[in-house]
Parts: C-alpha cells; structure tokens; sequence
C-alpha cells in the first residue's frame, strides 16, 4: 500500500509548495536532518485559478534565487497569506523527496489547494536545480513516485 499523501496525490501535472520547518534543538539544519522529528514540512497544493495576492511576496523574490545557492532577504512576510481557508490536512511521518530521501520529516499535507495565476505558476517554472554557470536545468518534473507505507500511519484532521 502507498502512501495517500503528498506523494500519491501528486501527478507530473500537480504543483505543491513545500514550507519547511527544522527542529531547533539540533542547532541548525544539517543537523536536523539526522533526526526522525528534524523537519516539518507542510505541503500546500497549487491549481490554476485566480491569483493568491500572498504568494506575490514569495514571488517577487525569486528572481534573486533563480539558481541553487542564491538567498534573498525575505522580511515581513506572514505565511498565513499562504494559507487555504479549509485547513484539513494530513499527517505521517515520511522522509526527504529528494536524495539522500532522509526519513527525517513530519508531513503535514493540506487537502485544500491555493489557487495561483498562470502568470504566477510561470514564474516558479524559472526556478532552476543547477547553480549559476552550470547548464540550465529547470525545476520541473520533480515528483517522486508513491512509496510504500510500511509501518507508516497516516492521520487526518478530518473524517
């Protein structure tokens, strides 16, 4: 059995936003990553529709961070605006979606999409995996296929 979570509802064609939160007892990231309870991420899907004005502050940074190992100041900036209005969600205990595929994450996947412009979509279709000078490798087709559960339970916030 696979996981109906982020990733079994996710499809080539579904975008998801990650927010990542590490786990500040173990001092910084890397070292958050070592621990079963080290991230939190919660997935947020996007579908085309009307613009969500809170995703333009994210936006409007990207430009700076188009290639791996850029950063942005990013200040004044409430991720509540991020939010759908139904907060249901689900929950397990998962890893990375990315090698090395750490088991270090807490999902928290919210069963409500936000909705984006196509305009917005495009700008996040810039985003590049590849470092500056590096050949171009955007940030597209980066879904993992549905893992199996194991041991794994998957609670919901909602019946």
């Amino acid at each position: 059995m696979a996981t109906p979570s982020t990733l079994s509802l996710m499809t080539p064609r579904t975008v998801q936003l990650h927010l990542v939160h590490w786990n500040t007892k173990y001092g910084d990231f890397g070292k958050a990553v070592q621990h079963p309870d080290g991230l939190a991420v919660l997935g947020i899907f996007l579908k085309i529709g009307p613009a969500t004005k809170g995703l333009q502050k994210v936006l409007d940074a990207l430009e700076s961070i188009k290639t791996k190992g850029k950063s942005a100041a990013f200040t004044n900036f409430d991720p509540r605006s991020l939010l759908p209005g139904n907060l249901d969600y689900w929950t397990y205990p998962g890893s990375l979606t990315t090698p090395p595929l750490l088991e270090c994450v807490t999902w928290i996947v919210l069963k409500e999409p936000i909705t984006v412009s196509s305009e917005q979509m495009s700008q996040f279709r810039k985003l590049s995996f590849n470092a500056e000078g590096e050949p171009e490798e955007h940030m597209v087709d980066n879904w993992r296929p549905a893992q199996p559960l194991k041991n794994r339970k998957i609670k919901a916030s909602f019946k």
